[in-house]
């Protein structure tokens, strides 16, 4: 398979779409892009005293490889430059020409449907309760040996809602011709095996 086909997933923080996107990706063999790491690089970056914007017009691939870029301080700092316009537009470029990359790709974040790439052959808008996502959450910081609290993690999950959901530049929503993947009540494979039929069915 040589022509372009995407499959685009948005949702929010830990409802489990960037594990969807990498077993959609190896069971297809399409590439992968957690675009959220793009803006985790340049929320580091921030952390360190560069300005965001710099930041994000100077990203370079191997920035995206930080150890240190799924630690909960800059994931924080990730949704805060989120919300700036000239950022979004320093990393939209990159995001559009991996989404129509030859072969098929598979981009995961807040508006890979909406804005991103809004031809998409599949788009799914994947989410969970804020309870369940806190919860997942709360297992993956643990099982990385960080110290965390239910409550904190909830706190945390529901600001960065509202934060991805009202900001004036691209805000976090589904698109109206998105499938909803609530996966609140879902196993991992569950999750995986429906969203990997809903790209088969959409691919014949």
């Amino acid at each position: 398979m040589t022509a372009p086909f995407t499959v685009a997933i948005d949702g929010p923080a830990a409802a489990g779409k960037g594990t969807i996107a990498k077993a959609i990706a190896g069971y297809f063999g399409f590439a992968h892009l957690d675009t959220g790491l793009l803006y985790r690089a340049v929320g580091a970056a921030t952390l360190e005293g560069v300005d965001p914007i710099e930041a994000a017009r100077s990203l370079s691939a191997k920035a995206l490889d930080a150890p240190d870029l799924r630690t909960p301080d800059v994931a924080q700092a990730a949704s805060k430059v989120a919300v700036i316009p000239e950022v979004r537009a320093a990393l939209l470029d990159f995001q559009k020409a991996f989404a129509r990359r030859a072969g098929g790709a598979v981009l995961d974040g807040r508006d890979i449907c909406t804005v991103i790439v809004p031809q998409a052959e599949v788009k799914l808008f994947v989410t969970a309760s804020p309870e369940i996502r806190a919860r997942r959450r709360l297992e993956e910081l643990r099982g990385r040996g960080l110290a965390a609290e239910y409550d904190i993690v909830l706190e945390d999950v529901k600001a960065r809602d509202a934060r991805d959901s009202q900001r004036h530049t691209a805000p976090l929503k589904a698109s109206d011709d998105a499938i909803v993947l609530d996966t609140s009540d879902m196993l991992v494979g569950e999750a995986i095996a429906k969203a990997i039929a809903l790209v088969e069915a959409r691919r014949v």
